[in-house]
């Protein structure tokens, strides 16, 4: 397969730590070429993580001929813009989640890709990682009895960082969008289905722009079976998943961010005591961007596709409803 050409559009935190590292590792992507509003930071990264083109503007990285595919980290509020130029452009579109401040920017968003033609993903690599295939099997085999629930948290704490794009509210800020979509995407997929109501309690910091710190929260899904969670940014570090059944349960100590002193394991408990199944420890980046690469080259359907992130940004336009308003929302 010929390597999809890359072009990143920023220079943020997550596209140099993981998203960029993950390309350039696939077997299908390599990064040709990386924008910022400056040139000068472009260039400096661009040599930090030997990506041959430097462009000073988002612009002139979506004018290159060559580019094939972009991948967005721009703060929240910007997804929306450039996630539509790039599809216009011609270009596939990996974004970072949440897809936009709303449901409907993220309808118009999907609306713009399918128009242009193009492969539009949300980048939520946790779901690429071959473990929660084999979470979903143990499910569905019954081993843990019927389904009773799901808890999940995602915490951390940079509270003090104030210039954080996280705590800027019109820019899409927040522990909700920030982390809160880890727990209730996964509720999602491991259920298959969509919750019908929320309920959140937020901390909403004056200090950070009035955004949420901290949220906890219940979403109702069929049957009486319920994902509660908390997400944080001014809270001790935490990412974990429970599933509940009647018969057992399963646990994955780093369920979103991996954690290579634990490799990627969770555990099984039933009757029969505690069951460590090991998984091999695999860049969920790359595993992203390969999806993406098969995609793109050979047709193959997305595992999780566009309209996927509509419906989540439905389910936290709900919780931040109700974690305002301080009241059940039906979705």
């Amino acid at each position: 397969m010929k390597k999809i050409r890359w072009g990143i559009i920023g220079c943020a935190g997550i596209a140099k730590r993981s998203v960029i590292p993950g390309i350039q590792q696939s077997e299908t992507g390599e990064v040709t070429a990386i924008a910022s509003r400056g040139l000068e930071k472009a260039m400096q990264t661009a040599q930090q993580l030997n990506i041959p083109t430097a462009y000073g503007s988002y612009e002139e990285l979506l004018a290159d001929p060559t580019i094939e595919a972009v991948y967005i980290p721009l703060p929240n509020h910007l997804h929306k813009e450039w996630a539509i130029r790039a599809a216009e452009a011609g270009k596939h579109v990996l974004c970072e989640k949440p897809l936009a401040i709303n449901a409907d920017e993220a309808q118009e968003m999907v609306e713009a890709g399918e128009k242009a033609g193009v492969v539009f993903a949300e980048a939520f690599m946790y779901r690429y990682h071959p473990r929660y295939n084999s979470i979903r099997d143990i499910i569905k085999s019954g081993e843990i009895g019927e389904l009773r629930g799901i808890h999940g948290t995602f915490t951390f704490n940079n509270s003090m960082d104030m210039n954080n794009v996280r705590y800027k509210q019109e820019w899409g800020g927040g522990s909700l969008y920030d982390v809160g979509v880890y727990p209730i995407s996964a509720a999602r997929m491991l259920l298959n289905e969509e919750p019908q109501a929320a309920t959140v309690h937020a901390l909403f910091s004056e200090e950070h722009d009035h955004v949420d710190m901290m949220a906890s929260g219940i979403l109702e899904f069929n049957r009486g079976v319920a994902l509660t969670f908390d997400c944080g940014m001014w809270a001790d570090f935490r990412n974990t998943l429970e599933v509940l059944g009647t018969e057992g349960r399963i646990e994955v100590p780093s369920a979103f961010v991996v954690n290579q002193d634990e490799r990627d394991n969770f555990f099984v408990y039933t009757k029969d005591g505690r069951r460590e199944v090991k998984v091999p420890h695999i860049n969920q980046y790359s595993l992203q961007a390969d999806a993406l690469g098969r995609s793109i080259r050979n047709g193959d359907p997305l595992p999780f596709p566009a309209t996927d992130a509509v419906l989540n940004m439905k389910v936290l336009d709900a919780c931040l409803l109700s974690a305002r308003e301080r009241r059940r929302v039906e979705i």
